[in-house]
């Protein structure tokens, strides 16, 4: 399965990241059809160094995660301009162990996560924010760590996975500092290849319970195409329905659902 020993700057990545989960690096857009907004992503994960141990059937990695994601939308007279964005640094140390058919990963993060208003939201003209509302000193610096289940065979496999983190740092002190998530991916593939790569079908459930100030659960399900390999380089195509709080931080204490339609990138 490979060769024993360190590796630098390993290919691909070791531990993907979640689908569903909004606060993962990601390159792409997710359009919001009730008002024309979007969510933009930016963001990267690196495996930096790894080491291979077993006949390559267990791998330790250690990388960087740099994203960040705003809110696209029209002020003032102005179209598709940044009005909140939430940003992320940080490092992680991931392990997965093959069993033939199946792995079993560990991911651990140290992630710092700061939110802020800008200029989208602010009406120059005016001197004034929009609806009045001030941006928020809002912070989290948090550890994670996420178990998941990889089952893989010719023409489908899933994923299943839970995580527990805590903020040793939350502002405002109203949030709480520990949050749980978990969550399903599946990929099934159609047979047919187009561009030479596989055309398969994924879905993906994400479910966040985090406190801001009382715990409540944040629902994310989506539905789609790749094309590429299911764990491998490719883009996907989307529709989704989100539910619970609201995902760009500055806004914390507000519950939304929105349907949305997108894409990204998987590395």
């Amino acid at each position: 399965m490979g060769q024993d020993g360190f590796v630098l700057f390993p290919e691909g990545i070791n531990f993907l990241p979640l689908r569903a989960n909004i606060e993962e690096p990601r390159l792409g857009v997710m359009y919001f059809p009730d008002n024309a907004n979007l969510k933009v992503d930016i963001g990267n994960s690196s495996d930096l160094i790894g080491y291979k141990w077993d006949s390559g059937a267990s791998f330790f990695t250690m990388g960087i995660d740099f994203m960040a994601y705003g809110l696209a939308s029209s002020f003032a007279g102005n179209r598709l301009q940044i009005d909140a964005l939430d940003g992320f640094f940080g490092g992680n140390a991931s392990f997965t162990r093959n069993y033939g058919d199946y792995d079993l990963q560990i991911r651990a993060r140290i992630i710092h996560n700061s939110a802020h208003l800008v200029d989208g939201s602010y009406n120059l003209s005016a001197d004034e924010w929009r609806n009045k509302r001030y941006p928020v000193a809002y912070t989290r610096d948090f550890g994670e760590v996420t178990t998941a289940f990889r089952k893989f065979s010719d023409s489908y496999d899933y994923r299943i996975y839970g995580s527990v983190s805590y903020s040793t740092l939350v502002r405002p002190g109203q949030i709480k500092k520990y949050a749980f998530n978990t969550g399903a991916e599946f990929n099934f593939d159609t047979g047919p290849k187009v561009g030479g790569k596989q055309l398969n079908i994924i879905s993906a459930y994400h479910m966040s319970l985090e406190g801001t100030p009382e715990y409540q659960a944040v629902h994310h399900i989506m539905a789609g195409v790749k094309f590429g390999g299911s764990y491998n380089k490719g883009v996907v195509f989307y529709i989704s329905y989100f539910a619970g709080k609201n995902m760009f931080s500055e806004y914390f204490e507000e519950n939304i659902k929105k349907l949305t339609a997108g894409f990204f990138v998987d590395f």
